[in-house]
């Protein structure tokens, strides 16, 4: 039990103390044994209420009891995205110094709205930005931008402030663009600015999934000729699903020309620019009026950090700056940036710690070196891939990501029966709790997708799960072949 303290909600220096290094122990448990942890949760809501429903408790627990509940409960019940055979969605492989940096924001409580109540992080989030604007090559005197939850709220953040800057109170005949490959969220941000579906351009993708520039100019030019106000194109740095990059420097002609707003979505990709390879994929990527990157993903921090980066800061302010009477005495001068005037949230999180403090620890060139291991890693794999007769490659290596399907050629399988064969392969996967790798849908064919962007992970580790994979195929073609006869 909880031994009564001098005032509720507390510990003593002692009880403190001993908890805490049980959490930091269990932490750095969980990074040195990651590759032997169990990687996936497969539990139903039935299995879960069943195990964590309760009455609120009114009466106090002892701490270690609590702590060892959620260690038995609900760690063993959620999925390691850290782990080295975590292939799928966007692994979020982060690191020790991260974990640490947010603990110390969490137990100081610092506020992160403005610059009055916490000056040093106000001024670690302008150093971050910086940081950003310096690696994408955008104004670093003019140019701003806001740490935010994630890419949506990036996305949210920057659609907005498109709005406002080129549509002013009046959008209700503007239309937007984007391919058939951009992320959710950008459509979840459209709808929540209240845009009509009528209003929504889809533009399909060409071959290698990227937007058709035709299609797009011919969208354009049918908008304006119908009285429509076209005002943002919303272009891909890597796509989730193939890591494909939108042509970018097109994209910003086209904008240039008609005077549109370009946000490029790169919660995925944009780290690539770390990497040479990355670079060659991201020209042009500079010339956005505003970009969105997610650091909770390529750039190996805890969740939740994304960032939104603009070409110039009065635009944020010129959009989301509210003056309410009871924040009058806490207004700087203008050098003094007060992040609720930048964006949605006025209560915010001090998020600028941990990316400043790993990036300070480890150095940039470490965070270089992990993505352009994920580029070479992805490479290698679909060099493996295409050597042998029991897989087939359907989009290549680009950004560490890759799609392919098991396709033993000497089978002659329809494309009914690999659809069929693919899925049972991911599902078996998942059910031998070895490995995270689930299936996407590309040119109507149903493939299995790797995102390959966690150092720990090896060309080692790919095989072994693909070695399973092709054990899977052999039972499920067996059985096939037994139901035909």
């Amino acid at each position: 039990m909880l031994e009564k303290t001098h005032a509720p909600l507390t510990l003593t220096k002692e009880e403190m103390q001993q908890y805490g290094y049980k959490v930091v122990d269990l932490i750095v448990s969980h990074f040195g044994d990651l590759s032997s942890a169990k990687i996936v949760s497969l539990a139903d809501r039935k299995q879960m209420d069943e195990l964590l429903q309760q009455p609120i408790p009114n009466k106090p627990s002892s701490p270690e009891k609590v702590l060892q509940d959620v260690v038995d409960n609900v760690l063993t019940n959620v999925d390691f995205l850290t782990h080295p055979k975590f292939y799928s969605f966007v692994p979020s492989p982060s690191n020790f110094i991260s974990a640490m940096a947010d603990a110390i924001a969490s137990g100081f409580n610092i506020f992160s709205g403005g610059w009055s109540n916490s000056p040093a992080a106000a001024e670690l989030e302008i150093v971050v930005i910086n940081w950003f604007l310096e690696m994408f090559h955008f104004p670093v005197v003019e140019g701003g931008g806001i740490l935010t939850s994630g890419g949506s709220m990036a996305n949210l953040t920057a659609l907005t402030t498109a709005r406002r800057i080129k549509c002013k109170n009046d959008y209700s005949k503007a239309t937007i663009y984007l391919s058939d490959q951009a992320h959710s969220s950008n459509i979840k941000a459209i709808r929540v600015l209240g845009f009509k579906e009528q209003q929504v351009r889809i533009i399909p993708t060409d071959m290698e999934f990227k937007m058709s520039l035709n299609k797009l100019k011919n969208a354009i030019a049918k908008d304006k000729i119908e009285g429509n106000k076209p005002f943002c194109i919303i272009a891909s740095a890597g796509t989730t699903n193939t890591g494909t990059v939108d042509p970018l420097e097109e994209i910003a002609d086209i904008c240039a020309k008609e005077n549109l707003w370009m946000h490029v979505d790169g919660a995925y990709g944009g780290a690539a620019i770390l990497a040479d390879k990355g670079k060659t994929y991201l020209k042009g990527i500079e010339r956005a009026d505003s970009l969105t990157v997610d650091p909770h993903k390529w750039f190996f921090q805890p969740y939740e950090i994304g960032c939104l980066l603009v070409k110039n800061h009065k635009w944020l302010s010129k959009t989301f700056s509210e003056k309410p009477v009871y924040l009058r005495d806490i207004e700087g001068n203008e050098s003094e940036i007060n992040f609720y005037d930048h964006g949605i949230q006025l209560t915010r999180g001090f998020r600028a710690l941990k990316l400043y403090m790993s990036i300070k620890t480890f150095g940039l060139d470490q965070f270089k070196e992990a993505i352009q291991s994920g580029i070479s890693l992805t490479e290698n794999v679909e060099d493996f891939l295409r050597k042998s007769s029991k897989w087939e490659v359907v989009s290549p290596a680009t950004l560490a990501i890759i799609n392919f399907r098991c396709n033993p050629i000497e089978q002659n399988l329809t494309e009914k029966e690999l659809d069929a064969l693919n899925q049972y392969i991911s599902k078996e996967i998942l059910n031998s709790h070895s490995a995270v790798l689930v299936t996407t849908i590309l040119q109507d064919q149903v493939v299995l997708r790797m995102c390959l962007i966690n150092p720990r992970t090896t060309l080692d580790d790919i095989k072994d799960t693909l070695n399973s994979c092709e054990k899977f195929a052999t039972t499920f073609i067996k059985n096939m072949t037994h139901e035909s006869i």
